[in-house]
């Protein structure tokens, strides 16, 4: 069963070695990287599984983007990732107790009354449906480096308020 807590509770390190282990230490030339360049994680909405032992399984991290629109208006946005989890231990449970812990902390804002902001990703659509991300919306942006558009994915409550075009980068950028 695991145990989640907020990622920084996590030495640093161990973050990444667990995410030079999961995606390669070629993983900084990523699109994702590129979306996010310049940010630091949403501490509020990044969290470490460690297993049984303690030891660390997995994390996630959020981070503050934007889609700007072709008028050059910025639409904040949140995005999902890296979720990884330490190759050996998936299929475990900890990458969905992970989009749990996060996409709960992001939606408990909407049940207070705040509409939470939507989340954004660049993964498999199959894996990633069954929390109501989907490619459906997201046709028409474009990403700062190579991507297939079917894997960028959104999740929101009201799909009306997304720009039909834009560019994904750095909130604030």
């Amino acid at each position: 069963m695991a145990t989640i807590v907020p990622l920084s509770a996590i030495d640093p390190a161990l973050i990444e070695q667990l995410l030079d282990v999961t995606f390669g230490e070629q993983r900084h030339a990523r699109t994702a990287y590129r979306i996010r360049e310049e940010m630091q994680p949403l501490e509020a909405l990044s969290f470490a599984a460690l297993d049984d032992d303690e030891y660390l399984a997995g994390s996630i991290q959020l981070w503050p983007v934007a889609l700007v629109d072709p008028d050059g208006r910025p639409h904040p946005m949140i995005m999902v990732g890296p979720v990884a989890v330490m190759p050996g231990r998936q299929g475990e449970g900890f990458g969905k107790a992970l989009m749990a812990a996060s996409l709960g902390a992001i939606d408990s804002g909407f049940e207070t009354g705040a509409m939470p902001l939507p989340q954004v990703m660049i993964g498999d659509p199959d894996y990633y449906g069954r929390w109501d991300f989907t490619a459906q919306h997201t046709a028409g942006w474009h990403c700062p480096g190579p991507f297939e558009k079917h894997r960028l994915l959104v999740r929101t409550n009201n799909p009306a308020v997304l720009p039909q075009t834009g560019m994904l980068g750095p909130w604030g950028a």
